[in-house]
């Protein structure tokens, strides 16, 4: 099979692989298309360094090509997307319903084989059939859906509640039309006033950076989502949450980030961690959101690439421009 391999950072070689058989708990899966994602740009960049070579990507979906021996309940030619962090299940987080920082858990495009490929292997109880109504468009874009979800989730801001979103790459983009949906007043930033504009048409409005903090205590916003990544951000967000609000933290810096203490305690602050999502609720939700028509996360995609371009299409994620790109293997 071919697959995209991260040689080095900023080094994509497409390769002739194995094409892998599955376990007994497996299915293998026809890859069509896998969705570029934020983590997919810091392994590619080398923010993050994987000790051996590896195949990235984890937004997938595609077709069953087989089954392992042991599972049931699926088809040959079922079309499926793929839940990528799969929690081990037995240390004391799992077992406290917190898989989502289980930290044995096997990450599909990071510490296994991923999905930019035509063929992959994956635990049966992580493969999600997809139904007719759903687009492959909106397929793809399940898991990302899924992440914004779960942010959301993580909330106490009730709908009706004004919320604000700093960062729009997909996570923000996604939980911007989440929140619209389900009633929340939406305020957003981002730096690209493109991606800004695409938020504004779906009725958000857009936050003024002068005068921020008086603003946000003025339209009494209730939670604001860190979606950027970067700590700069994060920083100006602590700097301006106004009182009783809530900060979710949703991207990853990796860099130090600060507060004052003081305010913090004496406004009533929270910070509010979320990552990825929980199995198996927010996956079901997500799908379920798409399967009855209440959202289409498949119109932020903006570009589409062949996997033998894959690191064309990398290297325009980086730039920051694109909304979402996808990488076809068919």
């Amino acid at each position: 099979m071919k697959a995209a391999v991260l040689e080095n950072p900023q080094h994509i070689q497409v390769k002739n692989l194995e094409k892998p058989v599955p376990q007994a708990n497996e299915v293998l899966i026809r890859l069509t298309s896998t969705g570029i994602c934020g983590s997919d740009v810091h392994l590619y960049l080398g923010d993050r360094l994987l000790p051996v070579p590896t195949v990235l990507g984890h937004e997938g979906i595609g077709f069953v090509e087989a089954i392992g021996a042991k599972v049931s309940g699926f088809q040959i030619g079922q079309r499926v997307v793929i839940e990528p962090n799969i929690p081990c299940g037995t240390c004391r987080f799992c077992q406290r319903g917190k898989g989502n920082i289980c930290p044995n858990k096997q990450v599909v495009g990071v510490n296994s084989p991923g999905c930019f490929a035509e063929y992959i292997c994956l635990n049966a109880d992580f493969c999600w059939k997809l139904p007719d109504s759903i687009s492959d468009e909106d397929a793809v874009c399940i898991e990302p859906l899924a992440v914004a979800l779960h942010a959301l989730h993580v909330s106490t801001a009730p709908p009706n509640a004004s919320i604000a979103i700093f960062g729009l790459g997909a996570i923000g983009l996604l939980l911007c039309q989440l929140a619209l949906t389900k009633g929340y007043r939406v305020w957003v930033k981002d730096l690209n006033v493109e991606k800004q504009a695409l938020a504004e048409a779906r009725g958000a409005g857009i936050l003024p950076l002068e005068g921020l903090e008086a603003f946000l205590y003025e339209q009494e916003i209730a939670a604001i989502f860190d979606c950027v990544g970067v700590a700069k951000a994060t920083n100006l967000i602590l700097e301006t949450a106004p009182r009783g609000s809530e900060i979710i933290l949703v991207g990853l810096a990796n860099e130090l980030a600060q507060f004052v203490p003081l305010k913090i305690a004496r406004e009533g602050i929270s910070i509010l961690p979320s990552i990825i999502y929980d199995h198996p609720q927010d996956f079901a939700e997500t799908i379920e959101l798409i399967a009855q028509d209440k959202i289409h996360p498949g119109q932020i995609i903006s570009g589409r690439y062949p996997l033998d371009k894959i690191e064309e299409a990398m290297v325009l994620a980086v730039s920051g421009k694109a909304s979402k790109l996808v990488v076809d293997m068919k």
